[in-house]
C-alpha cells in the first residue's frame, strides 16, 4: 500500500503503520486521517497480519495533534479534522493494536495512543492533553476512554490542568502499559507483538469486541453479534446443512442441527 503521509509495511505476522510527517510533529492532516483509516480497514480485510503497530517517524514525535490550516473548504464541518474515522477504525479492527510511542504524544496523538489496545513507550516519551490551552478539546473518545484508563478524577485533571506527564508518570497512573529504554523501543514492541500474535485470533477478536461493545451502544453490540456470533454460526454444521438443503431444493436433515 502506497500513501502520502504514512508508511505501511508488513513483517508477518506484524503490520507496522508509521505516521510519516516528522518535520511537523507527525501531526494529523485530513489526508493523514483518511490514509490511516484506509490502511487499517485494509488490514481488517486480510489474514496475514495478526497484530498492528502504530508509531511515528523519527525519534522525537509520536504525534502532537492535528493541523487545521487549509481545511475550511475540504470538510463538512469547517476546521474539524476527521480523527474520529481513525479512532473508529481502530475500534472496528478485530486485531490488537499496539501504540509504540517514540516521543511526544500530545493532543490528538495522546488520544490516539489511548485508543490503541496496548501502549509501549520509550523512557523519554511525553504525554499531554493541551486542547483547552489552545482552543480545542475531545469530548468523545478522548474523555471516555481516558476515564476508563486512569479514573474520572485523574482524567479531569489531565484535561482541565493539562499536566505534562513523563513516561514513568503515565505508567504509574495506568495510562500506558510499559516503559522501555529509548534504544529498545522497536525491539520490545516487536517482542510483545509476536507474543500476542501467538494467541488465538478468534479469541482475541471476541475479547476486543467485548471491550468495545460497552461504549458502542446498539451499534457496538450489533457489530459484536455480526462479526463474532454470525461468523461462528456460519462455520457450524447447522448453517452448512441448511444452506446446502436450500440450494439443492431438499428438506434439511434436522439430525445435523446444532444444539
Amino acid at each position: 500500500m502506497d500513501f502520502e503521509t504514512i508508511i505501511y509495511r508488513e513483517e508477518e505476522p506484524i503490520g507496522w503503520l508509521t505516521l510519516n510527517r516528522p518535520d511537523d510533529g507527525n501531526m494529523f492532516t485530513p489526508t493523514m486521517c483518511h490514509e490511516i483509516r484506509d490502511c487499517i480497514n485494509a488490514v481488517r480485510q486480510e489474514t496475514r497480519t495478526r497484530v498492528l503497530v502504530v508509531t511515528g517517524a523519527g525519534d522525537r514525535f509520536f504525534c502532537i495533534g492535528g493541523r487545521k490550516e487549509g481545511m475550511e473548504d475540504t470538510t463538512l464541518h469547517a476546521g474539524m479534522l476527521p480523527t474520529l474515522e481513525i479512532y473508529e477504525s481502530i475500534e472496528r479492527l478485530q486485531k490488537p493494536v499496539i501504540a509504540s510511542v517514540n516521543g511526544y504524544a500530545v493532543g490528538g496523538g495522546q488520544v490516539l495512543q489511548v485508543m490503541c489496545d496496548i501502549t509501549i513507550a520509550k523512557e523519554s516519551a511525553v504525554f499531554r492533553q493541551v486542547g483547552p490551552m489552545m482552543g480545542s478539546f475531545d469530548a468523545g473518545y478522548g474523555t471516555w476512554y481516558l476515564e476508563d484508563l486512569v479514573g474520572k478524577k485523574k482524567a479531569k485533571e489531565i484535561w482541565f490542568a493539562n499536566p505534562r506527564l513523563t513516561a514513568r508518570e503515565a505508567l504509574a497512573i495506568g495510562l500506558i502499559n510499559k516503559v522501555v529504554p529509548d534504544d529498545k523501543l522497536g525491539e520490545e514492541t516487536r517482542k510483545m507483538a509476536l507474543e500476542i500474535a501467538e494467541r488465538g485470533a478468534f479469541a482475541l477478536a471476541a475479547l476486543k469486541a467485548a471491550f468495545t461493545a460497552r461504549h458502542g451502544g446498539v451499534s457496538g453490540l450489533a457489530r459484536m453479534s455480526h462479526d463474532l456470533l454470525l461468523r461462528l454460526y456460519l462455520d457450524s454444521e447447522e448453517s452448512r446443512e441448511l444452506g446446502e438443503a436450500f440450494g439443492s431444493k431438499r428438506k434439511p436433515d434436522p439430525k445435523k442441527f446444532g444444539h
